[in-house]
């Protein structure tokens, strides 16, 4: 039974019972009008209402969630990497049936999570799979479970594998990270970036925020540096935090156009 309590409107689990959310009640989040609820994966999955949701998004990119999404919604990347299989981000529900499914495509190595929004159920998924999560340290206030399965890095990247790089770009959370996959798109390379380089409904371009649910743009400063630190990795396609989110081609001139634009009108 896992009965650790879990944030109706963010997803975040908690290692005991409370009344408030830090996340939900941070500004780049919000508290429902409807107020704090929670609930927590036994009853989830009791309820009969999720189902898992694997589906192929690129080339060697698994896309992995539920139907419907719970929380806010996102879904997690199984990077099927030649030093095996690397989980992205994270889906908040999770199943014994989720994970058979996962374990068929050949189970993870690891977990690294872009930002806070989508720690949720990461230990459940560090358990499941008995794997470590890489988070960065300029986020570690926000962590709700604390478990010896997270493990904490510094500075602007951190190779996972030699063949899979961790970027902090800061955009979004001081911790906000991007990860690169060089090998990705047959060799021309993959970003995958949560929604620290967010895909938006224009595919030639992304968005660069500090709350996307409040509005509030991310500082100029913020997005000049991230522009400056990706100008040096190549990559063709970017995936997004949602299903489908991504930019297929022109990835790397993508990014740079943006932060361009951005400037422009924020700078």
């Amino acid at each position: 039974m896992s009965t650790e309590p879990i944030c109706l409107a963010c997803g975040m689990q908690y290692a005991t019972a409370r009344d408030d959310c830090p996340v939900c009640e941070d500004e780049r989040q919000y508290v429902p009008q409807s107020g704090q609820q929670w609930t927590n994966l036994s009853s989830l999955r009791e309820s009969g209402t999720y189902t898992p949701r694997i589906e192929e998004q690129g080339r060697g990119i698994i896309g992995v969630g539920s139907n419907p999404g719970f929380a806010i919604g996102e879904r997690a990347l199984l990077v099927q990497a030649r030093s095996g299989n690397f989980l992205w981000d994270c889906a908040a529900y999770l199943d014994d049936a989720l994970v058979a499914r996962v374990r068929d495509l050949g189970g993870i190595t690891g977990i690294a999570i872009s930002h806070p929004h989508y720690y949720t159920t990461m230990v459940e998924w560090a358990h499941a799979f008995d794997v470590p999560i890489y988070l960065h340290e300029g986020d570690q206030e926000w962590i709700g479970r604390p478990d010896p399965a997270i493990k904490l890095w510094s500075g602007t990247t951190l190779d996972v594998a030699d063949d899979l790089r961790l970027i902090n770009l800061g955009v979004h959370f001081t911790g906000g990270t991007v990860l690169h996959w060089p090998d990705g798109e047959d060799g021309q390379g993959a970003l995958l970036s949560g929604d620290i380089v967010q895909v938006i409904p224009d595919r030639t371009h992304v968005g660069f925020m500090y709350s996307y649910p409040n509005l509030i743009p991310e500082r100029p400063h913020v997005v000049r540096r991230a522009a400056e630190l990706l100008a040096g990795y190549r990559f063709e396609a970017i995936y997004g935090a949602w299903w489908d989110a991504i930019v297929r081609t022109d990835g790397h001139e993508v990014v740079q156009r943006s932060a361009r634009r951005y400037l422009t009108h924020v700078g």
